[in-house]
């Protein structure tokens, strides 16, 4: 990929699009951007124009469709279409070829679990970075000045879609759920775009408490590294007792490295716990030894809105959650409560709600619906006969807090764990959280 007097079309002008727009033109390239709003630094292609398409390049931004009209009219022109990570890819063979990347996906715990594992290699003496969808985008990683060692990439399914270049020194899958069947057609779709990031590797850490991912992943025929809360056998990391195992990373396969001990996780809960274990199959993957690794995980702090304690007063919990953006998001926050108030709702992407309201009935104790798509968490809590209220007015948070000031009484836990995404009635998941936490200061 040469750019150099090339014209390039990019298509979505958002963060991602910003930043290879900038690079692309410091190389020489002759930049367009398509975008709903137009970058004022760039010179803009009309989104709906799909026949003055004289371009050498269009680089797609994540979150493109492959069904979009202007992607459609680009392949029929024959423009060769790219992406970030491959460009970032491109790049990194220039100017950081001995730089090792590492990849993380699944429906929850991305994030957390990304930059945790950057925590770990850092502890250890690699000079690390958390990119991709948290943080920094790739290709600035790769131009960064400080010239890291290893990347640690959170990638998406859109981002997997659409990228083909990368080779990766280890991947991590986390979970499989139902999430952003709207954009990927169906379930299956949805899957697959997940599990291609094994293609890209020859060393893939598993999920084998998810029998879904396990069985979709059945065909990889790379070493797969399976992680859980139960005792590991050999090549696997899991739990004994009180302490999280190696036993894919030691020298002796009758061995056993101790990560830490279940109480260094913070909050202890479930998948929290299984997420650190993927990100220390990652670390060791890497060359991160043990002691290192334990460090890490006692000094690490998950980011904002993910299990975040707003206020604990009277006996009651309030429990900041909005990072919980899907069904499979909202189970682990509701199992990490026995009586919850539940307040949810928001943009379903296409999930269903069904198992979610079948497994944690027994932990809701007043469900307080918000947002859009309400009505589809409604009919389901109708089939349990658990009771719920529509939250309405024009600050919808403040009002579903004094509610739920009403009801909660010492032992519950007032949980902000949508289930949803937030765009009906915030700008992002955190001002949603952001909203929540304001409101229990100002009336709990």
């Amino acid at each position: 990929m040469e750019f150099a007097g090339k014209k390039v079309l990019i298509l979505g002008g958002g963060v991602t699009g910003s930043a290879v727009a900038k690079i692309i033109e410091e190389v020489g390239a002759k930049v367009r951007v398509a975008d709903e709003k137009p970058l004022p630094d760039f010179v803009s292609h009309p989104i709906n124009d799909l026949t003055n398409l004289d371009y050498d390049f269009a680089i797609v931004s994540p979150g493109w469709k492959p069904s979009h009209p202007l992607v459609q009219a680009l392949l029929k022109a024959n423009v060769k279409l790219t992406n970030e990570i491959d460009l970032a890819w491109h790049f990194k063979g220039i100017h950081c070829p001995d730089q090792k990347w590492i990849a993380i996906t699944g429906t929850n715990g991305k994030t957390t679990t990304t930059e945790l594992t950057a925590a770990m290699l850092n502890a250890a003496g690699f000079s690390a970075n958390a990119c991709g969808n948290v943080g920094t985008t790739v290709i600035e990683s790769v131009f960064s000045d400080k010239k890291f060692e290893v990347l640690v990439l959170e990638l998406s399914s859109f981002q997997i879609h659409w990228m083909s270049e990368p080779e990766f020194a280890a991947v991590a899958i986390l979970n499989i759920a139902d999430d952003h069947t709207d954009w990927h057609g169906s379930f299956e779709e949805y899957t697959k775009a997940k599990v291609k990031l094994l293609e890209h590797t020859d060393i893939g850490i598993i999920n084998g408490q998810d029998q879904h991912l396990v069985k979709s992943a059945s065909a990889w025929s790379g070493r797969k590294i399976y992680f859980g809360l139960e005792t590991p056998a050999q090549g696997q990391l899991g739990l004994v007792e009180e302490l999280l195992i190696d036993r894919a990373f030691v020298v002796d396969p009758n061995e056993a490295g101790a990560i830490a001990e279940l109480s260094d996780v913070q909050p202890t809960v479930p998948h929290a716990v299984a997420n650190t274990l993927a990100a220390a199959g990652l670390a060791r993957a890497i060359g991160a030894d043990l002691e290192s690794i334990n460090v890490a995980i006692k000094g690490f702090k998950p980011g904002r809105h993910r299990i975040e304690l707003a206020l604990e007063k009277d006996g009651i919990r309030w429990i900041n959650d909005s990072k919980a953006t899907n069904p499979h998001a909202a189970q682990a926050s509701l199992f990490s409560a026995t009586s919850s108030i539940w307040i949810a709702g928001g943009l379903a992407k296409g999930a269903d709600f069904q198992e979610l309201i079948e497994k944690c009935k027994k932990r809701i104790k007043f469900a307080l619906l918000i947002g859009t798509d309400r009505e589809l968490i409604a009919k389901e809590l109708e089939k349990h006969k658990i009771e719920f209220y529509r939250i309405d007015g024009e600050n919808v948070m403040e009002s579903a807090v004094k509610k739920a000031k009403e009801l909660a009484e010492a032992g519950d836990t007032v949980l902000m764990a949508p289930a949803c995404a937030s765009m009906d009635q915030f700008k992002n998941y955190s001002d949603r959280g952001d909203q929540f936490i304001a409101a229990v200061k100002k009336f709990a």
